[in-house]
């Protein structure tokens, strides 16, 4: 397996905790505006964002196009099962029917 392929999964990985952290964030009440964007989940938040991005920048050289339509659709499902695990989130029907459409799309893009 290809060292970009690997590492824009764990790129795709990072992005979506990040989301996992910046949602938890905003379920909180503070006292401020100021608390509510200067916290530490929020701030890991755009850090793990930013780092994220500069994963794909780097894969993005050293992937063929086929593959980077591949990996960036992975992200809804890490953020499903994500949300499943960290917020109880429940994974519906339609939340199935979609994946397995997205799935099936990843898999006919990339085997024609």
């Amino acid at each position: 397996m290809n060292i970009y392929l690997i590492l824009a999964l764990i790129g795709q990985l990072i992005a979506s905790f990040s989301q996992i952290l910046l949602k938890k964030s905003s379920a909180k009440k503070y006292d401020s505006i100021i608390k509510e964007y200067l916290n530490v989940l929020v701030i890991a938040g755009y850090l793990m964002l930013g780092i994220s991005m500069v994963v794909a920048v780097v894969c993005y050289s050293g992937l063929d196009y086929m593959q980077v339509v591949v990996i960036e659709p992975i992200g809804y499902v890490i953020v499903m099962l994500l949300s499943r695990l960290f917020f109880d989130e429940k994974i519906t029907l339609r939340k199935i029917i979609g994946m397995a459409v997205l799935l099936a799309g990843i898999f006919v893009f990339y085997s024609v």
